[in-house]
């Protein structure tokens, strides 16, 4: 994505169901799970790098010792910060006994993260707030071990002050600031009322049913009970994503299939999708049950996930992303007036690989078709040389984009900073035919344009080609996102930015200011929540203007060579991923009133000049 965007988290749970003997004399170490725990999380390093953080809970610990730990990180690499200070750990207790790897009690005694529960999490901080005391997992100590939970999840949630009026619960400024703080005091106070009924046996499935209605937003939750309960919940749009895996010696969930099956050499049919609105439930001695918590609801998957977030080895996703790019073959072909052979295909690096390969396909199978018809059109006629050509034949492919190493700049000065922006990537050289050649590139997605202004586009008119084409694998980005992704100021948006531009040409702006009167009213009447006005913004244009004004706008204003910019279509994109159908970024169709009310917020603020998020 050439728009870096902040988004989704990730989710690491490991239950061990034997004990750290058994994976001593099978696997040849008593940290297995941590081991695992690590790799679970490493391979979901995508999904998060502003912190991490992991919580452990010991089983059978005497009364008046330590039973539940937590450490968080927010350094440069926070996951290898925080593995390996455990690993520092190990080596001073080695220091006073050599062979203490070969002693699983001494080594669960004395290592705090040597526990059979295990909770990581990898963060994004999408609320803009990366200190380490915003990383997962969240914690809620008492006397009482099965009152004791530790909390994490993939998640966004818009009511959260509802929910500390549902407690009746004065929140401090910190808990104010986080929608995890306030999903954590929800299900303790359920779960103290359910444990006051049972000590220490609470239903974690009743915690769950009062608890998870209550939450607006998208989310996968993990959460570890110090009397040995834990739990992985899913919410009942099943916005994000949530996967497991069981054998006799581990239970896993995660945000990814591909960690999974990557981490546990399993095959795919083995690893599961946690269906929306269900929960995973494993009790003190290792039982488990998926139960539905609350009733299911439209499945509305985020297919932002199938189109950037969640990593390409998943085979699924892998076939999915090879559709996006085919399905927006036929359109290049018309744009480029089907002349191959004076075309360049090339795409932004990395994650808009394989949507590339998926258009390249559909290039050949087109090639292929015309090679066809004129090998049959010469009938009995053929001339060796002129099949030779044909045959040889191929798609120009060129790695035209390098992205170079992360460029920081030190510089807060505008001009010197849009300096350093052209910078980010740089350009093959030599791949192009001066003033003769139509260069086409994909990308994920086009959020912002920024980058495609400041840096991409320059770059590519430094090969002169003869017309720069931006194909986008995902549709306009119209709309915030509030579930997990950190997209919720409208004015970032160049799809927004475009249809502003064509009111202002059309002397049509005084429809911003009935759209904002009308969404001030419904704030008056507590209503925000009932219908997305901002889609009327769009209303007045088609797709195809708005994708015209968005290729103006990421034009620098002294650039000659024309630039076009191509969007999927919502349809074709239903049609690649068809199990990820939530679509509210791009259509409006937001899964739950909370989306509503943060779109039309963000609205008021972008219209009163505010540069502040809508939830």
């Amino acid at each position: 994505m050439s728009d870096e965007i902040k988004h989704e988290c990730g989710l690491a749970y490991i239950r061990l169901l034997k004990p750290f003997s058994y994976y001593l004399k099978k696997y040849g170490t008593v940290m297995y799970g941590i081991n695992k725990l690590y790799l679970l999380m490493e391979k979901q390093h995508n999904r998060g790098q502003d912190g991490a953080g992991i919580a452990a809970v010991k089983l059978d610990v005497e009364p008046g010792y330590p039973f539940l730990y937590r450490t968080r990180s927010n350094a440069q690499q926070p996951i290898a910060d925080i593995f390996y200070k455990i690993g520092q750990e190990v080596h001073e207790l080695e220091k006073y006994q050599s062979d203490i790897r070969q002693h699983p009690g001494l080594m669960k005694g004395h290592l705090p993260f040597m526990g059979e529960l295990l909770l990581g999490h990898l963060r994004y901080g999408t609320q803009g707030r990366n200190m380490v005391e915003f990383c997962h997992p969240f914690i809620k100590r008492d006397n009482n071990p099965g009152k004791n939970i530790a909390l994490a999840g993939n998640f966004n949630l818009v009511n959260t002050e509802e929910l500390f009026d549902l407690i009746n619960m004065d929140p401090g400024e910190f808990q104010k600031q986080s929608d995890l703080a306030a999903m954590l005091e929800v299900i303790h106070h359920f779960l103290s009322r359910e444990d006051d009924a049972h000590p220490n046996h609470a239903n974690i499935a009743n915690v769950l049913k009062r608890a998870t209605p209550l939450f607006d937003g998208g989310y996968t939750i993990g959460g570890l009970l110090g009397n040995g309960y834990s739990f992985v919940t899913r919410d009942a749009h099943g916005i994000r994503p949530a996967y497991y895996y069981i054998d006799d010696e581990v239970i896993v969930a995660a945000s990814e299939r591909a960690s999974i099956r990557t981490t546990f050499n399993v095959g795919e049919n083995e690893v599961h999708e946690l269906m929306p609105a269900h929960a995973l439930i494993v009790d003190d001695k290792g039982s488990h049950v998926i139960e539905k918590v609350q009733p299911p609801k439209e499945r509305r998957a985020c297919s932002f996930e199938r189109i950037y977030f969640s990593r390409g080895s998943d085979e699924k996703i892998y076939r999915e992303r090879i559709a996006l790019g085919n399905h927006l073959s036929h359109r290049v072909l018309e744009e480029i007036n089907y002349d191959l052979k004076n075309t360049i295909f090339s795409y932004i690096p990395n994650t808009a690989e394989v949507a590339f390969y998926g258009l390249v396909k559909g290039m050949e199978d087109y090639l292929n078709q015309r090679k066809i018809q004129r090998i049959l059109s010469w009938g009995d006629n053929i001339n060796p040389e002129a099949l030779e050509e044909l045959v040889n034949r191929k798609i120009r492919q060129e790695k035209i984009a390098i992205k170079d190493v992360k460029l920081r700049t030190f510089i807060t000065e505008d001009t010197s900073r849009n300096e350093m922006v052209q910078h980010v990537y740089d350009i093959t050289y030599g791949t192009v035919k001066k003033d003769s050649d139509t260069l086409v590139v994909i990308d994920d997605s086009i959020v912002r344009g920024t980058t495609l202004k400041e840096s991409i586009v320059r770059m590519l008119a430094r090969l002169s080609p003869k017309k720069i084409i931006v194909v986008s694998s995902a549709p306009q980005i119209r709309y915030p996102d509030c579930y997990g992704i950190d997209m919720s100021k409208l004015g970032d948006f160049i799809a927004f930015r475009a249809a502003i531009a064509l009111l202002k040409e059309r002397n049509m702006m005084h429809c911003l200011d009935e759209i904002y009167e009308q969404c001030k009213e419904l704030q008056r009447n507590n209503q925000l929540h009932t219908e997305n006005l901002v889609r009327y913004v769009y209303k007045p244009f088609t797709t195809e203007e708005i994708s015209n004004k968005i290729a103006e706008l990421i034009t620098p204003p002294d650039l000659q060579i024309p630039v076009q910019v191509i969007y999927q279509t919502i349809e074709d994109l239903h049609d690649s991923c068809p199990t990820n159908t939530g679509d509210w970024y791009f259509t409006g169709n937001y899964p739950t009133p909370g989306g509503n009310r943060v779109v039309n917020r963000a609205f008021i603020h972008f219209m009163e000049g505010k540069n502040m998020r809508g939830y």
